[in-house]
């Protein structure tokens, strides 16, 4: 959701970063001079000064994200916290009422939740650090959500299945799990992180958690599961970045693992 670009930018946060992902700038437009000014100096004061300001400095950046495909706001200073981009010029925004996720492929029984069926599953939290490929760190973070296990073993995958991969209504971002790695425990469709639930920002409604890899492997805004028989490279790896992402162990960097 956050989303990160080799050679050239900083984590989707989450998508991240996406939070998570990054700007591809193809279709914005440039940031303003009084907004970039005025979001660096929000930016460095992110970093002096305490966590009730830069939890206001993040969700500044979120917002002014969401009108900067340019990318520009990931450049900024942000005290530790999270970096918010997104592969899209814009996301549109899910709720209660019209958010679905969709499971199927090779199932023998396609699935689609709402977030009332999602949130009614058994739910599990976990607490770990995020690390984003291009270097940045947020310690101690917690997600909750369903095991993605849960949802497979539900939609019964079949025995030609050896991989599984993830859409986004953003409609451009894409990633992949072997289907080995989709079943480890420290893998969550993920409702809340921060003990709250998932924003639009960090990619809520509902995004994936994949704990033990690189943040871009944790896709926002997630509305497809699909099992299939190979893995196919995510939007992200097509463009440089290790399919088998895990932390400190792929692309080329020597990070302190996060599982």
């Amino acid at each position: 959701m956050d989303t990160e670009r080799p050679g050239e930018h900083d984590e989707h946060d989450e998508h991240g970063e996406h939070d998570e992902y990054e700007a591809s700038g193809e279709h914005g437009r440039p940031v303003g001079r009084r907004v970039l000014l005025g979001t660096l100096g929000l930016g460095a004061l992110g970093v002096l000064t305490a966590p009730t300001l830069q939890r206001a400095t993040e969700a500044f950046l979120a917002g002014a994200s969401q009108k900067d495909p340019t990318g520009l706001t990931g450049l900024l200073p942000n005290g530790g916290g999270f970096r918010y981009y997104s592969v899209t010029a814009s996301v549109p925004r899910k709720n209660e009422k019209n958010y679905r996720l969709t499971v199927d492929g090779l199932v023998d029984r396609p699935t689609d939740y709402t977030l009332a069926d999602l949130r009614a599953l058994p739910q599990t939290r976990l607490v770990r650090d995020v690390q984003c490929v291009t270097g940045w760190r947020v310690p101690s973070t917690p997600f909750e959500g369903v095991r993605l296990s849960h949802l497979l073993d539900a939609a019964g995958v079949r025995h030609s299945a050896g991989a599984v991969r993830f859409t986004c209504f953003d409609g451009a971002y894409t990633e992949s799990l072997t289907l080995r790695q989709a079943y480890r425990a420290d893998v969550l469709v993920a409702l809340r992180m921060q003990d709250k639930p998932v924003s639009h920002s960090h990619g809520g409604p509902a995004r994936l958690y994949v704990a033990p890899m690189y943040f871009y492997k944790s896709a926002k805004w997630l509305s497809g599961i699909t099992v299939t028989e190979d893995v196919r490279p995510g939007y992200w790896e097509k463009r440089g970045y290790d399919v088998d992402a895990w932390v400190g162990r792929s692309n080329g960097r020597d990070d302190e693992p996060t599982s």
